[in-house]
């Protein structure tokens, strides 16, 4: 399986895509799925009908916007992180107005 991988791999290198490969051990084979259905360290953002990603880059938001909806998403779900996420979504919001030049 290792040399398939690489193989696969070599095969998708410099293609710009979403998609990712994975190799299905029920039908021994390599399928193509959408980086937005694979998630790692957790599940708490793949349960929302528009993932924080696709949020960000339609709308096409700043990082630290990015950073304030990803928190504010995540904080009170299985794998947030709770009032630490609170917190920086506060220190990010006075990130942004001072950058904004509006203090």
């Amino acid at each position: 399986m290792d040399n398939d991988w690489k193989k696969k791999s070599a095969q998708t290198q410099g293609q710009t895509s979403s998609q990712v490969f994975l190799f299905d051990l029920m039908d021994n084979d390599w399928k193509k799925k959408s980086a937005l259905d694979v998630q790692v360290g957790g599940s708490h953002y793949k349960g929302f009908k528009i993932q924080p990603v696709e949020f960000i880059t339609k709308n096409k938001l700043s990082f630290l916007q990015g950073c304030i909806i990803k928190r504010i998403c995540r904080f009170n779900q299985c794998g947030g992180s709770g009032l630490k996420d609170l917190e920086k979504i506060k220190h990010e919001v006075d990130l942004l107005i001072e950058i904004e030049g509006w203090k």
